[in-house]
């Protein structure tokens, strides 16, 4: 009787956490986010790798997630900064950036992305579903200075062009010829 008495607890306890989580991540998903998926070790490579991460460069990583990509860009030697809105997802990633010994190279801001430029970045990583893109790329556009490099998971901009792929990893890059004629 006891241990039936315990689950009940637990089961009582955790229902209203998950009810709370889903209406997180349902709440961010309408307030124009993307759910969270966990990028692959791969795919975190293949991402600083794109992204020509140099000592002395500032990057970003619009919907942070968990942090893991901002982690990487701190350990390969830039300042990075995330970007998220849910509010157990930036305090996962805060974590894990402490964990890694990386609080004075990599920060998670609980903050949307559409609401801070981007005009001092070097570096961009995104993963951002199709809704977005369109508004995403206008964005960047306008705020990113020349040289910038933007690095993009699966999904591509509508009429931004990328330079290069790897896989579903793309690569985009401002340079001195207008975007929407970059190849």
């Amino acid at each position: 009787m006891t241990s039936f008495l315990n689950i009940q607890v637990l089961v009582t306890a955790l229902v209203p956490f998950f009810l709370f989580l889903t209406a997180l991540i349902i709440f961010g998903y309408m307030t124009r986010g993307a759910p969270f998926l966990a990028s692959t070790e791969s795919r975190v490579e293949k991402i600083v790798e794109l992204a020509d991460v140099k000592k002395g460069k500032l990057a970003a990583d619009l919907g942070s997630g968990d942090g893991r990509i901002v982690i990487a860009f701190a350990k390969a030697g830039v300042e990075a900064h995330g970007y998220e809105i849910n509010p157990l997802l930036v305090l996962w990633a805060r974590y894990r950036v402490r964990r890694a010994g990386l609080s004075g190279r990599a920060f998670i801001h609980w903050k949307s992305f559409w609401r801070q430029n981007f005009s001092k970045f070097d570096i961009i990583a995104i993963y951002g579903i199709p809704y977005i893109m369109r508004g995403l790329e206008s964005k960047l556009k306008k705020e990113i200075k020349q040289n910038a490099r933007i690095v993009s998971g699966t999904f591509t901009f509508p009429t931004w062009r990328y330079s290069k792929e790897d896989g579903e990893v793309y690569l985009y890059e401002k340079n001195q010829q207008p975007l929407d004629k970059a190849m």
